[in-house]
């Protein structure tokens, strides 16, 4: 996909031009809204940007945890904010790109309510199974799933999430069903796939990865363009035989509408900065995630490709935000 290689492309560092007249932003401390509870992706994206984010502002920046709604009140919370560069928000592809297209009615609009400011990680997601599940690779999965319609659970971190979302997709593209069992998050979702309690998932690969390792799930494949160095042995999707199903789950920054143009600047500047030094680099690459950092533009540009890729999908599935 053309945008996910410009965004890959451009963490190898781009520098952002700030204007001096900038200089008296920021003034106060800057408050970073997660719509997630903490622990989760969101919130260590925030909180790792962040700390490094400090250093180049010269000002506290505070990470608040506003959950509710699938990440929408928060996002809501943030688009209803004064574009003074004061409150930022770090979501996740469900907030931006899946909430917009799975729900009727949302208290923001990602596209005309925020200013993107960038894309700042990505983790592909990997196809897992319980060790004892008959498949072995993606090919035998979707022989088993034809031969065995309605039967194989397929279970998600919930209703409308990416994982979700990603077996929606692969069921489009191999002509398969499965039944979809929603949890109220990626923990216990896995808890009940290493339990034997469903057969498998698509999960975040940092999620699984130590699980894979210990033997607790077995790895179908990646999602990602190319194949993950701690899982040399997983082939891609398209190397599977299944074309269309790259997926990552990616983290995003922005700020209300109507940022002044030398404060969007510093912001870009700053993020830019943070996410490609060393030991935030390091942090995230432990974690399974890759460093995207990408310009304003190519984050307006990937957001619509997202947003119209998702739509499709949830139109094709007749997906639902409580199924």
């Amino acid at each position: 996909m053309r945008a996910l290689k410009l965004l890959s492309a451009a963490a190898i560092g781009i520098a952002i031009y700030a204007p001096a007249f900038a200089a008296g932003y920021p003034e106060k401390p800057v408050t970073v809204i997660v719509p997630f509870p903490a622990g989760g992706a969101s919130d260590t994206t925030a909180r790792m940007t962040t700390q490094k984010m400090q250093e180049s502002l010269g000002q506290p920046v505070v990470v608040e945890n506003k959950p509710g709604a699938n990440g929408s009140l928060g996002a809501g919370q943030v688009a209803k904010a004064k574009p003074d560069g004061y409150t930022l928000l770090v979501g996740s592809i469900g907030v931006y790109a899946i909430n917009p297209v799975l729900y009727k009615s949302l208290p923001y609009d990602p596209i005309k309510d925020f200013d993107l400011l960038t894309v700042a990680v990505r983790t592909p997601n990997v196809l897992v199974a319980n060790p004892n599940f008959p498949a072995n690779n993606v090919k035998e999965l979707v022989e088993y799933l034809k031969k065995n319609p309605e039967k194989v659970t397929f279970a998600s971190s919930g209703a409308g999430s990416s994982d979700h979302l990603t077996a929606a997709l692969f069921w489009q593209k191999t002509g398969t069903t499965g039944v979809h069992v929603p949890y109220k998050g990626g923990a216990p979702a896995i808890t009940d796939l290493i339990g034997g309690h469903a057969d498998v998932s698509f999960q975040n690969l940092g999620a699984v990865s130590n699980h894979i390792k210990a033997g607790k799930l077995k790895l179908l494949a990646v999602t990602a363009d190319k194949r993950n160095p701690a899982f040399p042995d997983a082939p891609t999707m398209e190397e599977a035989g299944i074309e269309g199903v790259e997926v990552y789950s990616w983290q995003a920054v922005a700020a209300p509408k109507g940022l002044p143009a030398d404060v969007k600047g510093k912001l870009e500047k700053s993020l830019t900065a943070a996410l490609n030094s060393p030991d935030v680099k390091g942090k995230f690459s432990d974690i399974g995630f890759e460093v995207v950092a990408s310009t304003s533009g190519q984050f307006s540009e990937f957001l619509s490709q997202e947003i119209s890729r998702w739509k499709t999908v949830v139109e094709a599935g007749k997906i639902t935000a409580d199924q």
